[in-house]
């Protein structure tokens, strides 16, 4: 059990626990066009669905899981937050649920599978919600054109080596960078993470910025315990 402030997620049954990079997006994601529905494209815990869930007016927050534990495990989680009338989730693959798309929505948001190395563990059912061929990040820019409304946003998380490719794959279905923030673990070390939000729209000069987590172990920065401040119970 993992509690944050306002709701607890269960990962017992998931294979992919809860980490910085799901409490990044759901705190990061803009949602300054009031979205009327939201849709979580592959959910594990739900984490950023329930966050989503807590920022925002939402009517209907949607989520979409492939992995049947997982998808249980999100289900008994948004039925135990204070949102379960919102909060709905779907147990098929992106490729499934876009073939007959029901509707369109104002904010898409996923913490995509990106382990694109050749090996594979010996746990499956982690491996299939790590690994890129569990959802190529081709499929989720398609999928995101097909399904966003005229002034949605589509925000992701990726690997920062990833980020130029993204870009490409995104222009090429007419999604514009709205903001981007690339993610240092401390002042010294790498860029490691790109948060990168879409539009339909063209944003001239968009912003590009910077987020260091900590400057030493758990000393966290100030930009950091400003994003996740409404969530950790330790901030």
């Amino acid at each position: 059990m993992f509690s944050f402030k306002q709701f607890s997620v269960e990962q017992d049954r998931t294979a992919m626990k809860i980490g910085t990079d799901g409490v990044l997006l759901g705190a990061w994601t803009p949602i300054e066009n009031y979205p009327f529905n939201i849709l979580d494209i592959g959910a594990g815990t739900g984490i950023i669905a329930l966050m989503l869930a807590q920022r925002s007016t939402a009517e209907q927050i949607d989520a979409l899981e492939i992995d049947e534990d997982a998808y249980e495990q999100a289900t008994d989680n948004f039925e135990n937050s204070p949102w379960n009338d919102r909060l709905f989730c779907f147990h098929a693959g992106l490729d499934e649920f876009v073939e007959e798309p029901e509707e369109e929505y104002d904010l898409i948001v996923s913490n995509p599978p990106f382990y694109s190395e050749d090996y594979k563990s010996s746990n499956e059912q982690r491996d299939l919600a790590r690994f890129q061929d569990a959802m190529p990040f081709e499929d989720l820019v398609e999928a995101a054109a097909l399904l966003l409304s005229e002034n949605g946003i589509f925000s992701v998380i990726i690997p920062f080596k990833e980020e130029e490719k993204f870009l490409a794959l995104a222009h090429e279905y007419e999604l514009h960078p709205l903001k981007i923030t690339h993610v240092k673990g401390t002042p010294t070390s790498e860029i490691k993470r790109s948060l990168l939000a879409f539009s339909r729209n063209e944003v001239p000069n968009f912003p590009i910025d910077e987020l260091i987590i900590e400057t030493a172990r758990h000393q966290y920065t100030p930009e950091y315990i400003e994003l996740t401040k409404d969530f950790y119970l330790k901030m």
